[in-house]
C-alpha cells in the first residue's frame, strides 16, 4: 500500500493545474459564463482561517461550476493601499510600497499552497500605476459629469494620525488605530455625489434576490428614506431685526401643535453666527464636536442644549413662539440640520423636554380613549389627533396630509423626502493611497491633470519622520505647472480613500491587462458578478459604494451593467476557544495541552488553564490558529474539507482539534478505500453487467441520489450537507466485495462518482485518486456526474399505519400498491390486531403511499 503522502500530492497538481493553464479563461460566447468572486483581502503578509474559510467557499463554487460546463471566471487580487502600510512603515523603517509587495508575494504563496483554482494572470494590486491610472480617468469623467465635486464639510479628525477617519473608523469617539479622541474638523474634502442615486439604489434592492435579507434590510437602512416636509419657522429676535426663517425638516408634521423647542445643529450655519460674540456657546460647540460625527456616537451621548435666546414663531400661529436651542444630537447632515420638538410623542424630544423645563403638549391619543397622559415615556404610535385645532379628530396619516396641504398653500412648507445617505467624502490626508489628479492654481482655481499625464504616480523618496501627510512636505513633487496657465501651482495631496479601490476592481478582473479600464464588450461578457463571496462587515459601506460605482460608470458610459454583484453569500467568522493562564493572561491554542485527566492546562509546566467562552479568532485574544501550520501539518484539503463540513457556510464556524482530526481521518480512508481495492474493481470503463443484485443494486440506486442530492446541496451552498452525502455514500461503497461481476462494477462506478463529487471539495487527493483509477485525463477538465432520474424514484415506499389517528406501526409495500393490498397488510400489523380487540374496523382510509388509517 502507497502511503497518502499530502505534501507531495498537493505539489504535485498545483504544478500540472498550472502548466496545463486549467483556470485560465477567455470570453466564449458559445458557453454560459460564471464569474466567482471572493472579496479580494488586505496583504497583511499572512492568511489567517477567516482566508481560508472565505477562498474554499468560493473555490468549491468555481470548481463545481466549471464541471457543470460554465466557463468560469475566479480571480484574485490584492486590497493595496491603506493607512496599515504607513503605520508599518514607521514602525518598521520600510517603505510603504517594498512592505506591501513583500506582503503579497507571500500571501500569494500562501495561497497558492491552498490550491485555489484562480486565474493567476488576471492578477491585480490595487497600488500599482497599472491599476489606479484607470481609476484617476474614473475620477476625471465623474467630475465632469457632476458626479465629483469638492466642498468643505465637517469631518472626523484623528489628531495622531493625522487623517480624516469615516464615521465607522470612530469607536467610542476614538480613532480605530490610533485610541485619541477624535475631533471634528472643518476641511475641504473631494465628494463623490452619491445622493443622486439614493432612491434607485433603494427601490434596486428589491432586485437582489439572492442576496441575503439582512444585508439588503441594512442597505435599506443606511440608505435611509424619511418622507415628511420641510416647515418654515419665522425667527422672531435676530440681531439687527432681520427676517429670516429657520428651516426645518420632520417625519411627524401632523404633530406640529405639539411643538416647545426648536434645535439647530452645533455645526449649523446660525450657530457659527451665534457663538461669534458667544463665548459660551463657542464652549458648548467644542464640547459637542469632541463627541465626533458618527450617529452611534451622538445617539449614546448625553442630550445637550444651549438656549440661544432665540425664538421661533409656530408657522401657523403668529402669537406662538418656542425656544431656539444648539442641541448636540442635532445632525447637520440629515435633513436641514434643524428639528422642532415634540417632546409628548418623540422620546428623545421629552427626554430634552423635561430636562430643560420645556411644555410637553400631547396632540395624538389613542384611537378609543379620552386623551393621553404623557409621565416619563412618550406616546409615538398611532391614534387620532387632538389639541391640533382643523386636525382634531383625523388619523395620523389623514393629518400628516392635511397639515402639509396647509403649509404648502400659506408657503410655509412643503412636502419633502429625505434620506440618511450622505454623500460619499473620498480625500484622506495620507501617503499610502492613489492620488487626487487634480491641481489648485491659485488664477485659475482647481484644474484636472490632462488625461495624457495620467497616471499621477506616488513619489518615492517620502519620508515619515514627522506627523501628517508626507505628500504635503514633498520638496517637488507637489509643485507643477498649472495645465491651463502654465503658472506654478501645486497638486492635491489627499489621497482616495480605499474603498474607491474596492468599488471596480470587479471590473477590472473582466480585462486585467487591457490598455482601458475594462472592455466594454469583455465587461459586458462577464458582469455581474454571479458569485460574491466576503463578511458580513461589508454589508453597508462597500457594496453600497460598488452598487453606485457602477451606475456613475453607466453614466460616463463605460457600460451598461448597473448592479455589480447579482449573488451574495456572507460567510460567517471562524472562532476558538479562549485560554488564559492563572495571571489572567491569554494564551495561543498551541500553548495549551490536555493532562492526564482531561484538564486543561499549560504546555510549559502543566499549570491550570481557564478556558473561556468560543469566539472569533483574534490576535489580541491569542485564540488564533495559523492555517499555514495546519496546512503543513494535514494538508490544504483537509483544512478546506473541515472548514466545508463543520457547519452551514453563513454561520460562525467553531474550530476543533478534533474535527480536524476527523477530516484528516476520513481523507485518509479514502484514499485506503481506493489504493488498496483497486484489485476488487472492474476495468476503467466497463460495461455495466445486465443487471445488478443486492447491494450492488442499492448501491446504484444510492449512487444516483447523492449525485443529485449532493448537487443540489453545492447550487444551494449546503456545503456540509454535500460533505454529508458523500461521507455516507462513501461507507455504502465499503461494504461491496468484489465477488462477483456486478459488484465490481458498481464498486468502480461509485467510488468515481464519490471523487468526482469530492472533487470540488478536496482536489488534491480527488486529482490524485482519479489518476489511481486508471484515468489519464484530468479530474479538473472531467464534467460533473448527471443522475438518472429513474433511479431516484424508489420502488418501494415506507406506509404510516394508524387506529383511530394513532400511529401503531409501518408498513413496506411496492409504491403505487392497490388499496386493498395496502388495506390487508395494514390490518394484520400485530398492533393493530390488538387494537381491534378481534372486531371488524368500522372503516379503513387508504393514502397512497402514505398513510392507511383504520377507523375501530
Amino acid at each position: 500500500m502507497a502511503r497518502y503522502n499530502f505534501k507531495e500530492t498537493e505539489a504535485k497538481w498545483q504544478r500540472v493545474w498550472t502548466e496545463k493553464r486549467c483556470f485560465n479563461v477567455t470570453e466564449d460566447a458559445s458557453r454560459p459564463k460564471y464569474y466567482v468572486l471572493e472579496m479580494f483581502p488586505y496583504p497583511s503578509g499572512r492568511i489567517h482561517m477567516g482566508h481560508v474559510r472565505n477562498y474554499t467557499l468560493g473555490d468549491v463554487v468555481a470548481r463545481y461550476k466549471k464541471a457543470r460546463g460554465f466557463n468560469v471566471l475566479h480571480p484574485m487580487g490584492w486590497d493595496a493601499f491603506g493607512l496599515p502600510a504607513e503605520n508599518a512603515a514607521i514602525e518598521n523603517k520600510v517603505h510603504p510600497a517594498k512592505w506591501t509587495y513583500e506582503n503579497i508575494a507571500s500571501m500569494r504563496t500562501q495561497l497558492q499552497g491552498m490550491g485555489l483554482s484562480y486565474d493567476w494572470e488576471r492578477e491585480i494590486a490595487t497600488c500599482h500605476p497599472d491599476y489606479y491610472r484607470h481609476e484617476q480617468k474614473m475620477f476625471l469623467d465623474f467630475h465632469k459629469t457632476g458626479l465629483a465635486y469638492r466642498k468643505e464639510s465637517w469631518v472626523n479628525w484623528d489628531p495622531v494620525e493625522n487623517t480624516v477617519l469615516a464615521n465607522e473608523q470612530v469607536i467610542d469617539g476614538k480613532g480605530w488605530r490610533s485610541g485619541a479622541p477624535v475631533e471634528k474638523k472643518r476641511l475641504s474634502q473631494w465628494f463623490l455625489k452619491i445622493t443622486d442615486y439614493a432612491e434607485d439604489l433603494l427601490q434596486a434592492i428589491q432586485t437582489l434576490e439572492r442576496w441575503p435579507d439582512r444585508v439588503r434590510l441594512m442597505q435599506h437602512n443606511w440608505i435611509g428614506r424619511s418622507e415628511g416636509a420641510r416647515v418654515f419657522f419665522p425667527i422672531a429676535n435676530l440681531p439687527g431685526g432681520r427676517d429670516e426663517k429657520l428651516e426645518v425638516f420632520t417625519t411627524r408634521p401632523d404633530t406640529l401643535f405639539g411643538a416647545s423647542f426648536c434645535a439647530i445643529s452645533p455645526n449649523h450655519p446660525l450657530a457659527g453666527e451665534l457663538a461669534a460674540n458667544n463665548p459660551a456657546l463657542t464652549d458648548f460647540i467644542a464640547e459637542c464636536s469632541r463627541i465626533g460625527t458618527s450617529e452611534a456616537a451622538i445617539e449614546t451621548a448625553e442630550k445637550k442644549g444651549f438656549d440661544t435666546g432665540l425664538k421661533a414663531v409656530h408657522p401657523l400661529d403668529p402669537s406662538w413662539q418656542v425656544p431656539i436651542y444648539v442641541a448636540n444630537f442635532v445632525l447637520m447632515e440629515y435633513g436641514t440640520g434643524a428639528i422642532f420638538g415634540c417632546p409628548a410623542h418623540d422620546q428623545r424630544d421629552l427626554d430634552f423636554a423635561r430636562k430643560y423645563g420645556l411644555p410637553v403638549i400631547p396632540v395624538v391619543k389613542p384611537a378609543n380613549a379620552e386623551t393621553v397622559e404623557i409621565g416619563d415615556t412618550a406616546f409615538p404610535g398611532e391614534g387620532v389627533l387632538f389639541n391640533s385645532r382643523f386636525l382634531d379628530g383625523l388619523p395620523v396619516e389623514d393629518a400628516k396630509q392635511r397639515i402639509v396641504a396647509e403649509l404648502e398653500k400659506n408657503r410655509l412648507g412643503q412636502a419633502n423626502i429625505s434620506y440618511r445617505l450622505r454623500d460619499w467624502g473620498v480625500s484622506r490626508q495620507r501617503y499610502w493611497g492613489c492620488p487626487i489628479p487634480f491641481i489648485h492654481c491659485a488664477d485659475c482655481g482647481i484644474v484636472p491633470v490632462p488625461e495624457e499625464q495620467l497616471p499621477v504616480t506616488l513619489p518615492e523618496d517620502v519620508t515619515f519622520d514627522a506627523p501628517g501627510n508626507p505628500l504635503d512636505r514633498h520638496p517637488t513633487w507637489k509643485h507643477v505647472p498649472c495645465p491651463s496657465c502654465g503658472k506654478p501651482a501645486q497638486r492635491e495631496t489627499d489621497t482616495f480613500d480605499t474603498f474607491f479601490e474596492s468599488s471596480w476592481y470587479f471590473a477590472r478582473f473582466a480585462d486585467a491587462r487591457g490598455e482601458t479600464a475594462f472592455d466594454r464588450d469583455k465587461a459586458g461578457y462577464w458582469l455581474s458578478v454571479d458569485q460574491y463571496i466576503g463578511g458580513i462587515e461589508h454589508a453597508v459601506l462597500h457594496l453600497l459604494y460598488s452598487r453606485f460605482f457602477m451606475r456613475a460608470l453607466k453614466k460616463c458610459g463605460y457600460t451598461d451593467v448597473e448592479e455589480p454583484f447579482a449573488g451574495l453569500l456572507t460567510q460567517g467568522m471562524v472562532c476558538h476557544e479562549t485560554y488564559k493562564d492563572a495571571d489572567g493572561k491569554w494564551l495561543f491554542p498551541a500553548q495549551v495541552t490536555k493532562d492526564a485527566n482531561g484538564n486543561s492546562v499549560t504546555v510549559e509546566g502543566g499549570r491550570p488553564v481557564t478556558v473561556g467562552r468560543s469566539e472569533k479568532m483574534s490576535k489580541s485574544r491569542k485564540n488564533v490558529v495559523d492555517p499555514v501550520h495546519i496546512i503543513g501539518s494535514y494538508g490544504a484539503d483537509t483544512a478546506r474539507l473541515f472548514m466545508l463540513s463543520d457547519s452551514p457556510p453563513e454561520r460562525d464556524l467553531d474550530w476543533t482539534d478534533a474535527g480536524i482530526d476527523g477530516a484528516w481521518r476520513y481523507l485518509n480512508r479514502l484514499h485506503r478505500l481506493i489504493d488498496e481495492g483497486l484489485d476488487t474493481l472492474a476495468p476503467v470503463k466497463g460495461a455495466r453487467p445486465n443487471s445488478l443484485d443486492g447491494k450492488a443494486a442499492a448501491a446504484e440506486k444510492a449512487l444516483h441520489k447523492t449525485i443529485a442530492g449532493v448537487s443540489d446541496d453545492l447550487d444551494r451552498f449546503h456545503f456540509n450537507k454535500a460533505v454529508a452525502r458523500i461521507r455516507e455514500f462513501s461507507n455504502q461503497l465499503e461494504d461491496l466485495d468484489g465477488k462477483d461481476e456486478g459488484n465490481r462494477w458498481m464498486k468502480r462506478r461509485g467510488l468515481e462518482t464519490l471523487v468526482q463529487l469530492i472533487g470540488p471539495m478536496t482536489p488534491h487527493l480527488a486529482e490524485e485518486l482519479w489518476g489511481l483509477l486508471g484515468h489519464q485525463t484530468l479530474l479538473a477538465e472531467t464534467p460533473w456526474p448527471e443522475a438518472d432520474p429513474a433511479m431516484l424514484v424508489d420502488d418501494s415506499v415506507t406506509i404510516a399505519v394508524q387506529v383511530n389517528g394513532k400511529l401503531r406501526g409501518t408498513i413496506e409495500l411496492p409504491r403505487d400498491i392497490d388499496k386493498q393490498t395496502a388495506e390487508t397488510a395494514a390490518l394484520a400489523l400485530p398492533a393493530v390486531l390488538q387494537q381491534l380487540e378481534g372486531k371488524a374496523p368500522r372503516k379503513v382510509i387508504v393514502v397512497p403511499n402514505r398513510i392507511v388509517n383504520v377507523v375501530a
